[in-house]
C-alpha cells in the first residue's frame, strides 16, 4: 500500500505557530512520526507540505493511480475549500483528514469542515499521533 501525506497552508511553521495549539514538534517531527508508523506497517509513504490552495489540489489529482489512499491535514482550507472537497471526491481513492488540535474546541468558524464530507473519516485533536491513527485507520480498513 503507498499512501501521500499531504500537509496544507502554515504546517512548515509548526514548533513555532502557537505551540499552545499546535504543539512544539516541527513538521519534520511529524514526518518522522508518520515514516516510523508507516514503515512499522508496511506502508510506503510520501510527505508533501503545501501552502497554496491549487497546489493541494494539483497533489490530490496527481495522487491518483500512485497511491491508494491519502491523509491530508487541509489546515485552514478546512473551513471553507469546497474546491479541495470536490478534489478528494474527484479522485476516487480514499482520503482521511487528520488535524493536530481538536476542532470543536477551537473558534466557531473553526469547527465546521467542508472538506470532511468528501473524506473516508477525519480524526483530530491527537497531536501529530492523528497522522499516526489515520496510517493505522487505512491499514486496516484497506488490507480487507
Amino acid at each position: 500500500m503507498r499512501v501521500l501525506v499531504i500537509h496544507g497552508p502554515n504546517l512548515n511553521l509548526l514548533g513555532n505557530r502557537e505551540p499552545d495549539v499546535y504543539g512544539s514538534q516541527t513538521l519534520a517531527d511529524i514526518d518522522e512520526l508518520i515514516s516510523t508508523t508507516a514503515n512499522d506497517l508496511g506502508i510506503g509513504v510520501r510527505s508533501e507540505q503545501h501552502n497554496g490552495e491549487g497546489d493541494i489540489i494539483d497533489a490530490l489529482h496527481a495522487a491518483r493511480g500512485n497511491y491508494d489512499a491519502v491523509v491530508i491535514n487541509p489546515a485552514a482550507y478546512t473551513h471553507y475549500s469546497h474546491a479541495i472537497a470536490d478534489a478528494i471526491a474527484a479522485i476516487a481513492i480514499p482520503v482521511v483528514e487528520v488535524h493536530l488540535s481538536n476542532l470543536a474546541s477551537r473558534e466557531d468558524f473553526r469547527r465546521r469542515s467542508v472538506t470532511a464530507r468528501a473524506c473516508r473519516g477525519t480524526i483530530v485533536g491527537f497531536g501529530a499521533a492523528s497522522y499516526s491513527l489515520a496510517l493505522r485507520a487505512l491499514a486496516e480498513t484497506l488490507e480487507k
